[in-house]
């Protein structure tokens, strides 16, 4: 594996009755590009006496992308947003100086059926000089994203730049995130094509790179300049994540992310204090973890 920085490999944590997977940040690799955090969200059967219900909980620093691949999941917010999402679209939210939300299973969908819920929660690290911005919140619809095919393999822009693409949800940094799905062997090519560092996700099949064979609920980060030659197995579903390093560390306390530390000591004592800007009409509130 010379030329493949890391293998991670997914991490198993419940949130509620949800189960996720932590694939960054990680011990050794704390972001890919401008990306600080990636949990795995399923795949799980929910109904009828489980559902997904994530409380109102603050966020500052950061920009959070939800991707579902199955399920649908309502978004409220502190800026009044109210928005559904389901499989292929995304919703983008900037927190910058500071924003608290919530996810949960839609009400129509708690009416004792059984279904599947599998899906992407990504964090993407502000810029030094946007990290107080006031927050925002896009709802871009999967029709809308930028897709095409090689023979049999197709390709998604979810987020970015990539592939001569680019995508309609409003980063603020040079980064991807793609979607690749095949029928049959294929070899990926992201050199010329992709910016920065890339984290390979393998969401289904696997992949054969530098002579290893790695399965899915891994993935692979390198520079893009530097990865080796990759083999989708047939049935493979990759998501590519990545782009240019942040110039600054990050520093991350559970949901708050900044390249100051006594900024988010303040975003701290704000949220434990519920001075921090709240939902009105949302009473619930998730306690600032010890």
């Amino acid at each position: 594996m010379s030329n493949l920085g890391l293998i991670i490999e997914e991490r198993s944590r419940d949130i509620g009755d949800f189960l996720v997977g932590r694939l960054i940040p990680f011990r050794k690799k704390r972001m890919i590009g401008p990306f600080i955090f990636i949990d795995h969200m399923g795949p799980t059967q929910l109904g009828p006496s489980k559902y997904m219900d994530v409380n109102q909980h603050p966020h500052i620093g950061l920009s959070t992308l939800t991707f579902m691949l199955e399920g649908e999941i309502m978004h409220e917010d502190s800026i009044g947003t109210t928005q559904r999402i389901s499989p292929g679209s995304v919703n983008w939210m900037t927190a910058g100086k500071g924003v608290s939300h919530s996810e949960r299973t839609p009400k129509d969908m708690r009416n004792g059926k059984v279904f599947m819920a599998h899906g992407y929660q990504i964090w993407v690290a502000l810029p030094k000089e946007l990290e107080d911005m006031d927050p925002e919140f896009h709802h871009i619809k999967g029709k809308d994203l930028p897709t095409w095919k090689d023979g049999d393999t197709s390709f998604t822009l979810v987020a970015g730049e990539g592939y001569g693409k680019k995508s309609p949800v409003p980063t603020y940094s040079p980064l991807f995130m793609v979607e690749v799905k095949n029928t049959f062997i294929y070899e990926l090519n992201v050199h010329g094509n992709l910016k920065g560092e890339i984290g390979i996700c393998i969401v289904e099949g696997g992949i054969e790179a530098c002579e290893e064979t790695i399965g899915k609920g891994n993935i692979l980060v390198s520079k893009v300049e530097d990865t080796c030659k990759i083999i989708l197995k047939p049935n493979s579903h990759l998501l590519l994540f990545g782009g240019e390093p942040l110039a600054e560390e990050r520093h991350i306390y559970w949901n708050f992310v900044s390249s100051s530390k006594e900024k988010i000591e303040q975003a701290k004592g704000e949220w434990k204090n519920k001075t921090f800007p709240m939902m009105k009409h949302d009473k619930t509130y998730v306690p600032l973890p010890d």
